[in-house]
């Protein structure tokens, strides 16, 4: 498969208004995985992303945003799930790469979904893991 995997701050993004350019890069990104039907999320992504545009940001989703939102976004990239295969092979990432628990399950998940392309902004920009590469969208944004 050559898919894509969105980490959810591509998808919180989406609703943070205090970054006008990362937001605008996020709503193409995702506007365009909808249509090419080639992007992976997990449920992780799902519920970090619903945690924070319900809790942590400045203007928050209300609740029908959030709603149209799992539905029309969230839901058709929905792809992985917890399993006991997803955890052993994030604790080996994590171990071989140092990196934190939660962020070496996000990898896990886009190399389960067979995809070529993590696209975050947490990890490092370049890092080829396996068959992955990870892309920061937002580098060349002048946004925080």
């Amino acid at each position: 498969m050559n898919a894509n995997f969105f980490d959810s701050n591509i998808l919180i993004y989406m609703f943070d208004e205090t970054a006008p350019q990362k937001q605008a890069i996020a709503k193409d990104c995702v506007a365009h995985a909808l249509i090419t039907d080639n992007t992976v999320i997990s449920y992780q992504v799902v519920q970090e992303t619903l945690n924070v545009i319900t809790t942590k940001l400045q203007v928050r989703a209300t609740p029908a945003q959030v709603n149209a939102f799992l539905a029309d976004t969230l839901a058709p990239l929905w792809k992985i799930n917890p399993s006991v295969g997803l955890y052993q092979h994030g604790l080996k990432l994590q171990s071989r790469y140092q990196y934190r628990f939660y962020d070496s399950l996000i990898i896990a998940a886009a190399l389960e979904a067979g995809c070529r392309t993590l696209y975050s902004e947490d990890l490092q920009h370049g890092q080829t893991i396996e068959q992955l590469t990870i892309k920061n969208p937002f580098r060349e944004t002048q946004d925080g």
